[in-house]
């Protein structure tokens, strides 16, 4: 007897859903169903949005956040912001984690990556010619390194921070305060967590 299964263009659905991060077999068979089975079928508007964001969404040239071709990129059409104050980051996806705290109010420039030996990913692999002419403007006073707290974002910071003093000495070079998470309490944080929490002390508030 042979074995019944979705026809070829299901499978194939599900091959493809299945590609997509944190979509495991199940996921993506309950997707692709729903997708199919459902009264109001939004098949044809998903493909129409998926063809539209890949023909029109590109990285800025400039900063590497999320640009529409048409419109160009929001971030550095803002004339509002503080051009002289420069965060960094590892990907553009990092920038509106940062930007929904509303503390920062100046730009951006998103590094493509992070220094990673393992992963062969060095220094020339990153945004740094690009960092390099921005920063050349002279219009930047601080950067704030905002790169990940794990082995590859410190080599990365460490790099970043001893390249700039050589060739931008003039910059104030500042990295995001790291420490204990707001609620929580010192029996769940890891050592490094407390020895970074420990050497960012500041004074009581009043």
């Amino acid at each position: 007897m042979t074995k019944v299964d979705y026809p070829e263009e299901i499978r194939s659905l599900i091959a493809q859903l299945r590609r997509l991060p944190g979509i495991g077999p199940r996921s993506a068979e309950r997707i692709s169903l729903w997708l199919l089975r459902s009264s109001q079928s939004p098949c044809a508007a998903l493909a129409g949005a998926l063809n539209e964001a890949a023909e029109n969404v590109c990285l800025c040239a400039v900063c590497g956040f999320f640009a529409s071709r048409a419109d160009g990129c929001e971030l550095c059409m803002d004339t509002t912001r503080d051009a002289s104050l420069l965060c960094i980051v590892e990907q553009s996806t990092d920038i509106l984690p940062l930007e929904r705290t509303g503390a920062l109010h100046g730009q951006y420039h998103v590094l493509g990556g992070r220094i990673s030996p393992l992963d062969n990913i060095g220094p020339e692999d990153l945004r740094l010619g690009q960092l390099a002419r921005r920063l050349d403007a002279g219009t930047v006073k601080e950067i704030i390194l905002a790169t990940g707290s794990d082995v590859e974002g410190e080599a990365t910071a460490n790099y970043l921070t001893a390249l700039l003093r050589t060739t931008h000495p003039g910059i104030h070079v500042t990295r995001l305060a790291q420490g204990l998470p707001a609620g929580g309490g010192l029996e769940s944080a890891d050592d490094l967590t407390l020895l970074r929490a420990i050497s960012g002390r500041r004074a009581a508030e009043q």
